[in-house]
């Protein structure tokens, strides 16, 4: 099958989240299994654009509205990503470094949209489905089923996954005129409550809808950000599928990023070591376990409870636990994280940015991970700290919930019910209690790294989905 992943993110060319990671491994697992997965975003100005080498693969104009933009195509050269890259180059909208955050957002993505299927319009066979992801692709089911001028590309499957229902897209419908052509009588498949709604059209207009694990799914159709009603009429035609995890990017006993790799034999020395490493650039103590947090300091993601969280933590184990935060997001809640530093000098550090070695490193070096999302869709990052052996802290939600047992069930993780501060408090001091029993805290980290959350099962499951 030839499949066409669309996509604002893909790891490494531009990540702001979990959507980079996934689609940035996925095609690549497709591909392996003998398929022809390939990947279409739009061309930052990233230093991955800079440093490769890349062919014009379509040259053209797009339209949007009554303004018409230039559309260049380029495709990666190499293959080194393991699927074919294609960035498309929209001078004015797509050429600049950041991928989100721009007031033209909606003109950006949907002219990306249009310039993507008036690409594909112009080749000589069709593709066996197209593949969105999120809302920044939304609008791609709508025009390949309605759009006048995609008439003869409707017959070509569209999947939609979705990565995190909250954000949606919205726009007025003074901007109606940006799409091209289409019959009134359809305008429906655009609206939610008064507003156009990419991700609401691509779940009404989509063959198939995925989430990102199952039990994301039903809990979208309690709580999806006014999309509840919506999920619940489309659920025959929608599937959770959890998201793997790249094992070749995140191996331990090859990562380049660490201070010193290891395996199950070597778990012990080699956490050990990369925890030292750690500890001496953030001035902690390695003889001390290490909670961190890696992600956006945002409300989704629990981060606002963070430092009051941390100061009841620190203050409870007067001077018995490490602390290390990476992550960025909301300004206030960096400069509260921030201020704990002159609090707890010696047992509390934070890293404010994104930094993809160190959360490599951080993986590989810490204890405990905690994530007290109020929401995740599926979550990767505690794979990740299974990976390397690092016990995951969890709430019992979306992926958090499919993915991670705790201890006093029989399994390897902690988990709570709830996103707030006494919850996440209780988890730590278990967590403490668990550290002491150094026996168990090596059975548990042989068994985590055992665990293959790896995308073999996953991309398998897309492709059967396709083939539906």
């Amino acid at each position: 099958m030839e499949i066409i992943h669309l996509s604002a993110e893909c790891y490494p060319i531009a990540k702001v989240g979990g959507l980079g990671d996934v689609v940035g491994a996925l095609p690549k697992y497709q591909n392996k299994i003998g398929h022809m997965a390939k990947v279409v975003m739009p061309a930052y100005e990233t230093k991955f654009l800079r440093e490769n080498e890349f062919e014009v693969v379509y040259d053209g104009w797009g339209k949007l509205g009554f303004q018409n933009f230039p559309v260049r195509i380029f495709r990666e050269k190499t293959n080194k990503l393991g699927f074919d890259l294609f960035l498309v180059h929209i001078a004015g909208l797509m050429d600049r470094p950041n991928v989100y955050g721009y007031p033209d957002d909606t003109e950006r993505f949907l002219a990306f949209q249009i310039a993507v299927l008036d690409w594909i319009a112009q080749w000589e066979h069709r593709p066996d489905v197209i593949h969105c992801h999120d809302h920044h692709t939304g609008l791609v089911p709508f025009m390949t089923s309605y759009c006048n001028q995609y008439r003869h590309l409707r017959q070509i499957p569209t999947v939609l996954t979705i990565h995190n229902a909250q954000y949606q897209g919205q726009f007025g419908w003074d901007k109606l005129n940006y799409l091209p052509a289409f019959d009134v009588w359809k305008t429906a498949m655009l609206d939610w409550k008064g507003s156009i709604n990419p991700l609401a059209s691509a779940i009404k207009c989509a063959w198939r809808v995925t989430t990102v694990s199952p039990s994301y799914l039903d809990e979208i159709s309690h709580k999806a950000n006014g999309l509840e009603a919506l999920f619940a009429r489309e659920r025959g035609k929608s599937v959770g599928i959890l998201n793997g995890i790249d094992n070749e990017v995140w191996d331990p006993s090859a990562d380049a990023m660490l201070e010193k790799q290891f395996d199950l034999r070597t778990v012990d020395n080699g956490k050990r070591a990369n925890k030292e490493a750690l500890c001496r650039v953030f001035n902690l103590d390695a003889s001390k376990p290490l909670f961190t947090f890696i992600g956006r300091l945002v409300g989704e993601k629990g981060a606002d409870l963070l430092p009051e969280i941390f100061y009841n933590a620190l203050l409870q184990f007067k001077g018995r636990i490490n602390v290390l935060v990476l992550g960025s997001g909301d300004p206030n809640v960096e400069n509260w994280l921030n201020g704990l530093k002159e609090a707890f000098p010696g047992n509390y550090n934070a890293y404010i940015g994104y930094n993809e070695k160190l959360s490599h490193q951080i993986y590989a070096g810490a204890d405990f991970l905690l994530m007290p999302s109020r929401v995740e869709p599926c979550g990767l990052n505690q794979m990740y700290a299974l990976r390397y052996g690092t016990v995951p802290i969890v709430r019992r939600i979306g992926g958090l919930k499919d993915t991670v047992i705790d201890i006093g069930d029989g399994g390897f993780g902690i988990c709570h019910d709830q996103t707030n501060v006494w919850d996440v408090g209780r988890a730590i001091s278990r967590a403490m209690e668990l550290y002491s029993d150094k026996k168990k805290v090596k059975e548990i980290r042989k068994f985590m790294m055992n665990i293959d959350h790896s995308w073999d099962k996953a991309a398998q499951e897309y492709i059967n989905l396709y083939q539906i």
